[in-house]
């Protein structure tokens, strides 16, 4: 039992509490939302889709994705952004956005991405670099306010 002590100490109960004044809770839904957002345009326009997904009836976007893997990688950034200095933010961000690509390359090898021929994975690297700068600032300011 001693390790669930940790999961409910003061400071997990802030920054896992639901209160719409909460940096990380407000941030995370915002980044699913815009994540949300820019699949709906990317895969309405054609440019991607994802053949395997769950729901494939209902959502032309891997929701499983969006839903669980995506709140849980953006709060692991957050966490991490917040204990580092500036130049360390700079590196991670641009770990991350080298590492999209190929993360890209993998899930077209698995069958759960694909794109059409004028897609290059450039995009996706700028589109991350932009996304995570913006994520990071939305969280700064929420946290400035709280």
């Amino acid at each position: 039992m001693k390790p669930w002590k940790n999961l409910n100490s003061l400071r997990w109960q802030k920054i896992l509490s639901l209160n719409k004044f909460n940096p990380y809770f407000f941030t995370i839904l915002l980044a699913i939302l815009i994540g949300t957002l820019l699949d709906l345009y990317f895969v309405n326009n054609n440019y991607y889709e994802f053949p395997i997904r769950p729901f494939p009836n209902i959502f032309s976007i891997n929701i499983g994705f969006t839903l669980c893997i995506f709140p849980v990688a953006t709060l692991l950034y957050l966490f991490i952004m917040k204990k580092i200095n500036r130049l360390e933010k700079f590196i991670v961000i641009l770990i991350i956005c080298f590492l999209v690509p190929l993360g890209e390359h993998v899930s077209e090898h698995l069958g759960l991405f694909l794109h059409n021929e004028t897609w290059n994975h450039s995009y996706s690297f700028i589109g991350y670099f932009l996304f995570l700068i913006i994520v990071w600032k939305i969280f700064q300011w929420m946290d400035k306010k709280k």
